[in-house]
């Protein structure tokens, strides 16, 4: 098994008053050749929106856009008719395909908004474009994995145009389990929401990122009640971005 061990202080950080975002990987301002993308997991950014603000219309294209809420109501709006609030305990897709525009906001006056922004490249380009989200809550476990993300509409939660899996554990203090990887060549890019874990031999903590390949499972164990992001992912690009 392989790994790469990404601390949290070691992200990339840009505060612009009304935006507070961390970069696990290259993007905007903040460019590391070492940390361009994890496979096909291209930005891993962990944003906090100030009440009332957010990102103004801009375009996408040929990226599979992934939204998840920590806490607060991200309203979402876009060029193919969408207007959606999305909240914690829902999980938000956007397929860019051949380009769309959207627009995403702080719907509240009194809070923040606190959410992670996951950009995959699809195995392919130029598909339709299309947007989902669904509640994640309802199916949510203890001491289990929850997956949240695959390429099979017919699964739990949502679908994208890729080999990835991405899966929530909430892991009380002290439990263990092994995570079986679902197909050959794909890594795992392990997240911790809160909490501290240990996978292999390395001890995560809260916002810590660890990159695990060239194994079929892993164990993770909680060191404390913790929450985890696993995001499982082909390693290797697709052809369209070889050329």
């Amino acid at each position: 098994m392989k790994t790469i061990y990404h601390k949290a202080d070691s992200r990339g950080h840009a505060n612009h008053g009304w935006l507070n975002s961390y970069h696990t990987f290259s993007f905007a301002n903040y460019q590391n050749p070492e940390r361009v993308h994890f496979g096909v997991l291209r930005v891993l950014n962990d944003d906090s929106v100030s009440k009332g603000m957010g990102f103004g219309t801009h375009p996408h294209r040929d990226m599979e856009i992934i939204s998840i809420p920590l806490s607060g109501d991200l309203e979402h709006k876009d060029s193919m008719g969408t207007t959606a609030v999305i909240r914690k305990g829902e999980i938000q897709v956007m397929s860019a395909g051949t380009g769309v525009q959207h627009s995403e906001y702080n719907k509240n006056k009194d809070e923040e908004v606190k959410f992670l922004q996951i950009w995959v490249f699809p195995r392919e380009a130029g598909v339709e474009p299309r947007y989902d989200q669904k509640s994640i809550v309802e199916s949510a476990k203890i001491n289990d994995f929850q997956q949240i993300l695959s390429p099979n509409k017919e699964d739990d939660g949502v679908w994208i145009h890729q080999d990835a899996w991405f899966n929530l554990a909430n892991f009380e203090k002290g439990h263990a389990k092994d995570y079986e990887l679902n197909k050959n060549g794909n890594g795992v890019y392990a997240f911790v929401l809160k909490g501290s874990a240990k996978i292999g031999d390395q001890i995560l903590n809260e916002r810590d990122g660890l990159g695990i390949w060239d194994t079929q499972s892993f164990n993770v164990e909680a060191l404390e009640d913790t929450e985890i992001l696993l995001m499982e992912v082909p390693m290797e690009l697709p052809d369209y971005l070889k050329k």
